[in-house]
């Protein structure tokens, strides 16, 4: 959410700083440039880390603890308080992994394997396509009302500002599939009232309609980003997340060739997309709620991703999967299960020797016990 405030302040500063370069090569060259700072990214880990998390999911075990303890020194945490545990974190990490413990790598195409997984990244990126691609619908509904330039932009720009503080509000009560679907269906009302009664709704109407759908759109397509952030699992989640924003970006691009063509085939752009807008209140239905819930780490964990009911429960119900997922294995140690089996032996063993010995010796005693009564009865 934070990224998203970034983003409607570089709008809301993208008008002055044009104005300050006066040509467009200028302008283009200032905002590249500080793109460049990306390659601190290779230069300097320690100013930016790994993630530990990322690291601990994929087996990379001393990457991991060298970063945990360079976040220890950073942050001034002794290691031997007893508030911060770090050196029992290093051990527990320690005896969870083993030394010969390799490194497991995934790649983007180890999707086509699972089942939950890739139909959350399919729906998230359908609705984050849907949500960029649509905004367009509802700009052009604010040049027919004001032709002047800055009155639709700083009014887009301010609608993402609204747009982003609502879900800080929301999202942590009510839930992040809830309000997607919300946003969804204001969304698909708002195209399909200004798609049939535009010619018949007063002006101020419109506007009001534009209004809400390009913040309902622009909630849309914030949430959707977040949402998968927080839904796929840490092994492969920054090349699902690429996926899902490569969506986001093919619909931003479909209204820039709106405006390339000059509103050209404008009409089946709104159909298409108010149709698409009905079809992802059905979708978003299927995705999983993760308000207040782990995030998933390996691929199985992003298999058991329940969904919600669509209708409020008895809390001592198990949610069911919406897909057949399949039970993990049992946890079956071959070396514990060997232990046992010589110590069962063992005793086993130990067992049957003391019961031998025990019948053994009784007939013994029976004989002594014999003689010692013929002596007896010779003395008499």
């Amino acid at each position: 959410m934070v990224s998203g405030f970034f983003s409607v302040f570089a709008e809301l500063m993208l008008p002055g700083l044009a104005v300050l370069c006066g040509e467009w090569p200028v302008l283009q060259a200032v905002a590249t440039v500080p793109l460049l700072l990306l390659l601190s990214y290779w230069c300097w880990s320690s100013v930016f880390p790994e993630s530990p998390r990322w690291l601990l999911a994929t087996s990379q075990i001393p990457q991991a603890k060298r970063c945990l303890q360079l976040f220890t020194r950073q942050n001034g945490v002794c290691r031997r308080d007893e508030l911060y545990p770090a050196e029992t974190l290093l051990t527990e990490i320690d005896v969870a992994f083993s030394e010969e413990t390799q490194p497991k790598y995934h790649h983007i195409f180890e999707l086509r394997h699972t089942r939950v997984i890739w139909r959350n990244c399919l729906i998230l990126a359908f609705t984050l396509f849907l949500g960029t691609g649509i905004q367009y619908c509802f700009t052009r509904n604010l040049h027919s009302f004001s032709s002047n330039f800055y009155f639709s932009y700083y009014l887009r720009a301010l609608t993402g500002a609204v747009a982003c503080t609502f879900l800080c509000v929301s999202v942590d009560r009510m839930g992040r599939r809830g309000i997607l679907l919300l946003a969804s269906i204001i969304t698909g009302l708002s195209s399909l009232l200004l798609l049939a009664l535009t010619q018949y709704l007063h002006g101020m109407l419109v506007l009001v309609l534009s209004v809400v759908g390009l913040l309902s759109s622009q909630a849309l397509a914030l949430l959707s980003v977040f949402f998968a952030s927080e839904v796929m699992p840490t092994v492969i989640r920054g090349g699902t997340l690429g996926l899902v924003m490569a969506a986001g970006s093919v619909g931003k691009a479909a209204s820039s060739l709106m405006e390339l063509q000059n509103n050209g085939g404008y009409f089946l752009h709104h159909v298409v997309f108010a149709s698409f807008a009905v079809l992802s209140v059905l979708c978003i239905m299927l995705l999983p709620e993760s308000k207040r819930k782990a995030l998933a780490d390996s691929l199985r964990d992003g298999e058991s991703l329940r969904r919600p009911p669509l209708f409020l429960s008895k809390r001592e119900r198990d949610d069911l999967p919406l897909l057949p997922c399949h039970h993990p294995p049992s946890q079956y140690n071959p070396e514990n299960y060997s232990r046992l089996l010589s110590t069962t032996r063992k005793m086993l063993t130990s067992n049957t020797a003391a019961h031998r010995t025990a019948a053994m010796s009784q007939p013994a005693l029976l004989q002594i016990n014999a003689a010692l009564q013929a002596d007896h009865e010779d003395s008499s």
